[in-house]
């Protein structure tokens, strides 16, 4: 009812524990708070925001026009409705180092259980397209230890992504991740690999979680959670997969009410009224008045 009760202190530890467990830790992408509380009810082991998906949801493409306020907002928004712990892609950190400090703090307080900080030149563009820049090593260093010094929970989880994978090559993806780590990264998201060749080289290279990134239509191969389990990856994400699948639908019942002028024809593609109120924990409400609210669920 309402929020989730879990604290975000304790999706923290939860998150870390998760990590830390030996068994890969599973983050579909949630593109509304009643999105997360499916992937809670799924089974899954966490949330994930994606900034493409923030984008997306606001109009707009995925080249840094969102702000620290708005990706802040709706991430306390989607992570309040789920015990588990959910994790937002920060960018490039909203600006200097200053700027990234203010935003692990801005997180803290939105109650995520962590945030990646990125490599890339700002604006950034998405991961999985051609043209990346990224920023020289000594400004990428900065960002994480500002990230760092930042925090005030320990066990708020900052993870640097590094896109030098697609700029200049596997080697140079290898010696950042290493670097990134000894200036104090929790985690490290090595984006656009190619091969799980590639995923098992950066494995070998640091000793501290490994986020692997299946998006659909980019760069990587689409590998299986097993796959990535065996090269030693500790966290998959499928980053828009759920927005995908909705737009998806979208489109085809737009276009099922222009051709038959009813969506009776793709009702068995809709979730049920009931299975929404569910979800939504509906008949809790009760709590608060019964004049308000009392009905059954039917089917």
């Amino acid at each position: 009812m309402l929020y989730a009760t879990t604290t975000p202190a304790e999706k923290r530890i939860a998150f870390r524990a998760g990590l830390a467990s030996g068994t890969i830790q599973r983050f579909p992408g949630a593109f509304n708070p009643l999105s997360a509380k499916l992937i809670q009810e799924k089974g899954f082991d966490g949330v994930y925001i994606s900034g493409a998906v923030l984008s997306a949801d606001l109009g707009l493409p995925d080249i840094g026009l969102t702000t620290l306020t708005e990706v802040a907002g709706r991430s306390q928004q989607i992570a309040r409705m789920t015990d588990l712990p959910a994790i937002v892609d920060a960018d490039t950190g909203f600006g200097e180092p200053m700027n990234v400090a203010r935003t692990i703090q801005t997180l803290e307080d939105a109650g995520l259980a962590g945030t990646h900080i990125e490599d890339q030149v700002n604006p950034k563009r998405c991961g999985h397209l051609d043209g990346k820049q990224v920023v020289d090593e000594d400004t990428a260093l900065k960002r994480i230890r500002a990230a760092v010094d930042a925090r005030r929970d320990p066990n708020f989880l900052i993870m640097a992504r590094t896109d030098i994978r697609a700029v200049d090559g596997l080697d140079a993806a290898i010696d950042r991740a290493k670097k990134l780590v000894d200036a104090g990264a929790d985690a490290i998201f090595p984006e656009a690999m190619g091969t799980l060749a590639e995923f098992a080289a950066i494995r070998a290279a640091v000793d501290v979680p490994l986020l692997a990134n299946m998006t659909e239509f980019g760069k990587s191969e689409l590998f299986t959670v097993n796959q990535l389990q065996d090269v030693g990856i500790n966290m998959v994400i499928w980053p828009v997969s759920l927005l995908r699948l909705a737009m998806g639908s979208a489109v085809r019942g737009l276009d099922t009410i222009n051709e038959h002028g009813t969506l009776e024809p793709v009702l068995g593609e809709m979730q049920h009224r009931a299975d929404l109120y569910e979800l939504l924990d509906y008949s809790s409400y009760n709590h608060f008045d019964t004049n308000v609210f009392n009905f059954q669920i039917k089917r």
